[in-house]
């Protein structure tokens, strides 16, 4: 075989800082069977987060809305590619239904792409959101969502924004020379003008990002894509370690020692994000509503 193959590609080992202690205990198996009972996703399994014991463990989750399979082919994530499904129109009761369980205050509701849908699965976003806001008063969680680009469709966004989260999270991934191989069907400029769309049409609304690092970049182009997000008027930031999922997806370039977030989150802080969440563990939803409050917001 080809030394370049993936199947014979070598694989790094991870570094000290990237062990993580696994979670399999009573509270993790009792968020699971839940979710199983309510035929929910959460991105923590599909996605293979490196958290999700932990999280489980606290009775946490992020939850992943339109089915378990995207539309897109990214080279850097698990989520399931293959036949979509329409969105389970009891979904939006069931997720409110599991906030109440869990007693959650901070939700965060993500979704896989669905570019075949009209409105990329933005109504369905918006029918979530309003399940959450017509909990009891005493129950109504911080609401987040961490939303595709929707190719760019002003009325998908628009829909979400009117349905009024708390957070609108949109992932830029990684810097623009590395798109074509990282995110091939997403371009750099659409996502920046997402949330710039954000904060134009909604100033109120808090807006989030979200940068991988160990693709290949250069220190220097994550600075630049920090002042991409602050000119747009990002305000809540985070930084992660890129892992492989598989030996066939792309492969780690470099595991980035945590000074080096460090110096990261400095810079960040200096460009005025009110929040930069970085570190080898750190990724979208991970601690967000320690973020949210750190950053001086309040619901």
């Amino acid at each position: 075989m080809d030394s370049d193959h993936p199947e014979t590609r070598p694989v790094m080992r991870k570094p000290e800082w990237l062990r993580v202690k696994l979670n399999a205990g009573r509270e993790n198996q009792s968020v699971m069977q839940m979710l199983r009972q309510l035929h929910l996703n959460t991105v923590c399994e599909e996605a293979n987060c490196p958290n999700s014991g932990e999280c489980f463990g606290k009775k946490t989750a992020a939850f992943m809305i339109l089915g378990s399979n995207c539309t897109r082919n990214c080279g850097f994530c698990t989520v399931g590619k293959g036949p979509v499904c329409a969105p389970d129109p009891a979904e939006p009761a069931n997720i409110s239904q599991a906030v109440a369980r869990l007693g959650l205050r901070h939700v965060v509701i993500t979704s896989v792409t669905r570019d075949d849908m009209p409105d990329g699965g933005a109504s369905h976003f918006a029918a979530v959101i309003k399940a959450l806001q017509e909990m009891p008063d005493a129950q109504v969680p911080i609401i987040e969502v961490l939303i595709p680009d929707f190719l760019g469709d002003a009325a998908a966004l628009r829909t979400v924004i009117d349905a009024r989260p708390d957070i609108i999270n949109h992932n830029v991934e990684t810097i623009p020379r590395l798109y074509p191989t990282v995110r091939p069907q997403a371009i750099y400029q659409r996502s920046l003008d997402l949330l710039r769309r954000v904060k134009e049409q909604a100033p109120d609304n808090v807006t989030k990002s979200g940068i991988m690092v160990g693709l290949g970049e250069s220190f220097d182009e994550v600075i630049d894509v920090l002042r991409d997000l602050r000119h747009v008027g990002c305000e809540l930031l985070t930084i992660g370690q890129y892992l492989s999922p598989s030996r066939m997806h792309l492969p780690v370039v470099d595991y980035i020692h945590p000074d080096v977030f460090a110096d990261y989150q400095k810079q960040g802080e200096a460009l005025g994000f009110k929040h930069v969440a970085s570190g080898p563990l750190v990724r979208s939803s991970y601690m967000a509503e320690q973020a949210f409050v750190e950053a001086g917001f309040s619901k």
